[in-house]
């Protein structure tokens, strides 16, 4: 289901090829143990993929956010998952923006080589979850280093990662002007603080999705490893937020595109009451509506794509992309169950874990009720609700 006029073929072939080395099997007994793909994440390394939007004077592939939507793409269509390893094409640009000379020359040609990896992002909290500006885990600055105390949850990948991209509080919020402010960016090396007041513990959920709570006590982490300016760092944050909706709403459409070729195969092929199923409108029609629906989703996140590549505001268009994308790929994944009958829930299918997987992006990286909060109040000038 490649889009017409696709510049990006070239890449797309390749990544299916990839692809097609870890087929539904693989996936499957990764999901019964609930395992990292580490076999997979290594391929995505070695062929350049998860270096795509590193530049190539940092030893990256250097290529653009739609050649990185379409990577992540096609890897959701191919019966993959790429949450695996997804945060490390977004959470570099932080870096990448805000970053020193020094930090880049010291951290980004390892992450392009594969010898680090920057695969976990320490936002969200137990207490505040979206609600980034009341995070309590605070850093305080004593000497050549910042002692980092708190609690982040739902960091994903924390222990299949080297380094972390870390947003904590380093002055109270009573004694800044504004709320935004006080809040600073750290990467931390969590092979170093492993063992030395960094706990990693595993959250097991309803998909394997590798995610964890991770506790901070008394981590020291070099003052050298502050990115930018200290208290901005929620900005440097939100700048790298709209790379991140694109990169999931095209997974989002690569799941959708995976959910309808099922069903319409299957529609094809299963024959009751003498004729195949495919023939009766009530299996053709939500078929063709989920196929509406994505294509609807995928025109949303080739223009926010477009809009941030030229150096666009993309917010709007960004989170836009997000909520139809995520839509479309939750609306296909019921009908392909619907469409499979008894057969939608049987392991061997693929169909249920990819169910389940579909699931998380109407809650993350962010929910489907604060993104139209967003719209409301930002684009349409509605009162702001919270």
């Amino acid at each position: 289901m490649t889009s017409p006029a696709d510049d990006l073929i070239p890449i797309r072939e390749s990544v299916r090829a990839l692809c097609a080395d870890f087929p539904g099997e693989y996936w499957r007994a990764l999901d019964r143990e609930r395992a990292y793909p580490s076999a997979f994440v290594k391929a995505l390394t070695d062929a350049g993929f998860l270096a795509a939007l590193i530049p190539n004077e940092f030893g990256g592939s250097g290529l653009t956010i739609r050649a990185a939507a379409a990577i992540m793409e096609e890897i959701h269509a191919s019966g993959g998952n790429g949450a695996a390893c997804h945060a490390q094409m977004y959470t570099m640009g932080t870096l990448l923006r805000h970053g020193s000379d020094k930090q880049k020359q010291k951290y980004l040609p390892a992450i392009a080589r594969g010898e680090l990896r920057l695969q976990a992002f320490g936002v969200t909290e137990p207490t505040s979850g979206t609600d980034t500006l009341s995070l309590r885990t605070t850093a305080t600055r004593e000497g050549d280093h910042y002692v980092v105390n708190g609690q982040k949850i739902w960091t994903s990948r924390a222990e299949h990662s080297d380094l972390m991209l870390l947003l904590a509080r380093t002055t109270p919020r009573d004694k800044v002007a504004k709320r935004t402010e006080g809040l600073s960016v750290f990467l931390v090396d969590m092979r170093e603080a492993l063992g030395k007041g960094l706990t990693i513990r595993p959250i097991r959920t309803m998909m394997n999705h590798a995610t964890t709570e991770v506790f901070f006590d008394n981590v020291r982490v070099p003052a050298e490893n502050l990115i930018g300016e200290e208290g901005k760092g929620f900005r440097y944050i939100l700048s790298g937020m709209n790379a991140e909706r694109i990169l999931i709403a095209a997974e989002c459409i690569g799941d959708a595109k995976w959910f309808i070729e099922k069903a319409t195969s299957y529609a094809k092929e299963r024959v009751l009451f003498e004729r195949p199923i495919g023939q009766n409108q009530g299996v053709q029609f939500p078929i063709a509506r989920a196929y509406s629906q994505m294509r609807a989703g995928e025109l949303m996140v080739h223009d926010a794509a477009a809009r941030y590549e030229a150096g666009e505001d993309c917010g709007e268009q960004a989170n836009m992309a997000k909520l139809l994308a995520a839509d479309a790929s939750w609306a296909a994944a019921d009908m392909c169950v619907q469409t499979h009958g008894g057969f939608g829930f049987a392991e061997d299918f693929d169909i249920e874990r990819k169910f389940r997987e579909a699931r998380l992006y109407q809650v993350a990286p962010i929910s489907t009720n604060l993104i139209l909060s967003y719209l409301a109040e930002h684009v349409l000038g509605l009162p702001r609700s919270y």
